[in-house]
């Protein structure tokens, strides 16, 4: 029971920050979506920043598994850009940009950033670092194995990365996260993965 009830208001928080934002929410606010006392909250957690730091450990966590996507990649040795694409759309977007628990996150960030200077280097990590040095890592595995033309593999991550980019802000963290908007990404961004790939000429 103890457990559950410090689940919920972990669940409630998220959804609020994500809605609102971080700063927007009170201690009310939660306990009053939970339903439970304030002097229930403050049992399981310090304050809301407390609260706040648990999700992040969370997000952290499960945003960590993308490194676990590149090594899929590494191990199926692919023929082909195809093959890459799959496992971006895979582990990148399907496990990441579009998982419930993280897309939240990433909307919390969003719409703190510009308030918060820490929000702003979390983002800046997660959406802008990580995916740029994972998908560098790529590409310059799928130029040693001969699948791609030599060449700027950092230069090349940031034209896949850009589109992406574009239709994520569009579709994926404007709002509450639905299974239209969901779609709607994977076709935009699928044809620009697509189009990347002929113009290098692999598929």
């Amino acid at each position: 029971m103890a457990e559950q009830t410090k689940q919920k208001i972990l669940s409630v928080s998220l959804k609020l920050f994500a809605d609102r934002g971080y700063h927007a929410v009170s201690i009310r606010d939660i306990c009053r979506e939970v339903p439970i006392k304030e002097s229930t909250l403050y049992y399981y957690f310090q304050n809301k920043r407390e609260i706040f730091l648990v999700l992040l450990k969370l997000f952290e966590e499960q945003a960590e598994r993308l490194t676990g996507g590149l090594h899929w990649l590494q191990e199926s040795s692919p023929g082909g850009g195809e093959a890459f694409g799959a496992g971006v759309s895979h582990v990148f977007f399907e496990e990441y940009l579009m998982d419930d628990f993280c897309n939240s996150f990433l909307r919390i960030l969003q719409i703190e950033r510009g308030s918060d200077p820490d929000s702003q280097a979390l983002y800046d990590r997660w959406l802008f670092e990580k995916p740029l040095q994972i998908q560098s890592r790529v590409f310059s595995m799928l130029m040693r194995l001969g699948v791609i033309p030599e060449g700027d593999f950092e230069a090349l991550a940031i034209q896949y990365y850009a589109p992406v980019f574009l239709f994520l802000e569009r579709y994926l963290l404007c709002g509450e996260l639905t299974e239209e908007k969901k779609e709607k990404f994977r076709q935009a961004a699928g044809s620009q993965i697509d189009f990347f790939f002929k113009k290098l000429g692999v598929r």
